[in-house]
Parts: structure tokens; sequence; C-alpha cells
């Protein structure tokens, strides 16, 4: 009975995961699994509920400067991987093995998937359905999709979610009239969107930004612009 329970529980949590990616391959996200985290943190924290700043927008919305921002800040070759950049993996463990700090080697498919899905909590179980995850969105989604995906849930500030929301909290714009410069400026902010803000920029921030531009133009901004 144990093994028949198991098997049906596998079974269930594979259909819904695959129907589940492939109604948000067309319909957006209302939500995220690590926005759903941040309102329990709260009520664990504090006992109390604050609101998210959150507003899905479509691509036709999104300057594509964003797009070319982040892909040069977090996953330089999204286009080219199929979900993981192997180079990137070996490139970490290297330098670990070498005695130098493990640092993550995450795509921006992983992170989608961690983001809309998963919980912040790290284990082996937890991997596990990241892969998963990631495979499955890579297989049903384009890459654009995934993009949009991306700037839609990712985190820019406390309770602030979302490319749209953080144009409009930072810069009182709309994402579709976002510059380099203010794109930049927010993908910077990624790697800690808590302790790094794009209103009160760090020099940490500040280098960043503009590394972040120069990588923009080594790899072609134009090309990024009109995948």
């Amino acid at each position: 009975m144990l093994r028949n329970t198991t098997l049906y529980l596998l079974l269930a949590f594979l259909v819904t995961s695959i129907a589940f990616c492939a109604l948000l391959r067309w319909v957006p996200a209302p939500t995220s699994t690590f926005m759903l985290y941040r309102h329990f943190e709260d009520l664990i924290d504090d006992q109390t509920f604050k609101a998210i700043d959150y507003t899905w927008v479509s691509s036709e919305k999104i300057s594509s400067n964003a797009s070319a921002a982040v892909i040069a800040a977090e996953d330089q070759r999204f286009f080219q991987h199929s979900g993981f950049d192997l180079n990137s993996i070996q490139s970490s463990i290297d330098v670990y093995m070498e005695g130098g700090r493990l640092r993550g080697a995450s795509t921006i498919s992983q992170q989608v998937a961690k983001n809309l899905f998963l919980t912040p909590a790290k284990s082996f179980f937890r991997k596990g359905l990241e892969v998963w995850f990631t495979l499955l969105i890579e297989i049903m989604w384009s890459k654009e999709r995934i993009l949009v995906m991306y700037l839609n849930i990712a985190e820019f500030g406390d309770h602030l979610f979302g490319i749209e929301a953080a144009s409009r909290h930072y810069f009182g714009i709309s994402a579709k009239q976002l510059n380099r410069s203010q794109a930049a400026l927010l993908a910077a902010t990624l790697p800690n969107p808590i302790a790094l803000r794009a209103n009160r920029p760090s020099n940490y921030v500040l280098k960043r930004q503009y590394w972040i531009l120069k990588q923009m133009r080594n790899l072609g901004y134009h090309h990024i612009k009109n995948r």
C-alpha cells in the first residue's frame, strides 16, 4: 500500500507540474512561490501582512534594455545553453577546488524555476526539484518566455517584484521607458536586492552597473535586442 501511495503521489506531482508549466507558457503568473514565502516570513517574524508590489507586464511593455542588462549581468550564455551552463558550473568547481569561494552558477532558467515554484530552502531534494522544473520550462517554453517570466518575478527590493514595479518605484517610469543606464542599475542589484538599492547605489552597485554596461556593449546589444 505504501508503494502504491508513493507511486500515486509521484504521478500526481508529475502531472500537476507539467500542467502548471504548460499553463504558464501562455498566462501571466499571478504570484510566485518566492513571493508567498516572503508573506510566510512576515507572519513568522512580525505576525503582520505586508503587501507585495508586483505588476505583470507583457514582453511588448518591457524595454529591450532590461532584457540585455539581465542577460549581461546574470547569464551571458542564456541563448546558447539548455537550462544549465555546464562551462560556468565547471569553472565554479575549479575555483573551489583551488581554494577559492564556491560561487553560484545558476542560469536565468534555473532562477525562474527556483523563484516561481520553490522556496529558498537548500537541500539535495530541493535541488532535484529545481533541475526538474528547469528542464520542464526549457522544453515547454521559448527562451523569450523564460526571459519575460524572469523579468516579471525577479526580486528588486523589499517586497518589490518585477521590472514594472521596480521601474515605477525607483525611477517613476514604466518598464518600457527604461534606458540602458537605468536597466543596468536595476540588474546590478539582483545578487542581493534587499541590501543593494537602485535608488541609493553604493560604490559596489555603481561599479557593477559600469561592468554590466560594458558587457552589454561587448555582447552586442543589437544582437540581444533582436532575439
